[in-house]
C-alpha cells in the first residue's frame, strides 16, 4: 500500500532540493533524491501498519519519489531550454532547427540521468526514512 500524498510531497521536495543544491553547490545535488526519498517514506500515513517489517517498501516508496523527482526535473530542464531554443529560433532560423534538436537530445539525456540517480537515491533515503520511523517509538534512557 502507497501514501501518494507522501510519494507527492517526497517528489517535490526531491526536485526542488536538487535544482537548488544543483545551482548552489553542485557536489551536493544527491541530497534531494535522498531527503525526499527519506520524507516519502518517513511522512507516510501510518507507515508502520501497513509495512510488514520489511524495509523492502521504504525503498519502494523512495525509489518511486526519486523516479518522479526525476521526471519533474528533466520536464523542468526540456521546458526551460525548449523556450530558449524558441527564442534563437525566432531570431536565427537555421541555428534555431539545431538548438531545438540539441536541446531535445540534452533534455532527454538529463531526464534518463535524473530519473536512474533519483530512484537509486531515493531508495536509500527510502530504507532510512523507514528505519528512523520504525524506531522513532522505541524509547531510550540515558543514565
Amino acid at each position: 500500500m502507497t501514501d501518494w500524498k507522501a510519494i507527492g510531497i517526497g517528489a517535490l521536495i526531491n526536485a526542488v532540493l536538487t535544482i537548488v543544491l544543483t545551482i548552489i553547490m553542485f557536489p551536493l545535488f544527491f541530497l534531494g533524491p535522498v531527503i525526499g526519498g527519506f520524507m516519502a517514506t518517513y511522512l507516510a500515513h501510518d507507515n508502520t501498519m501497513y509495512y510488514t517489517k520489511n524495509q523492502a517498501e521504504g525503498a519502494a516508496d523512495g525509489a518511486v519519489s526519486g523516479v518522479i523527482g526525476g521526471l519533474i526535473i528533466g520536464a523542468i530542464f526540456i521546458l526551460g531550454f525548449g523556450a530558449l531554443s524558441t527564442i534563437i529560433g525566432l531570431v536565427f532560423t537555421q541555428v534555431g532547427v539545431i538548438a531545438g534538436t540539441i536541446t531535445l537530445i540534452t533534455g532527454m539525456f538529463i531526464t534518463l540521468i535524473s530519473v536512474i540517480i533519483g530512484g537509486v537515491l531515493g531508495a536509500i533515503g527510502g530504507v532510512i526514512g523507514f528505519s528512523v520511523k520504525e524506531k522513532g517509538s522505541i524509547r531510550v534512557e540515558v543514565d
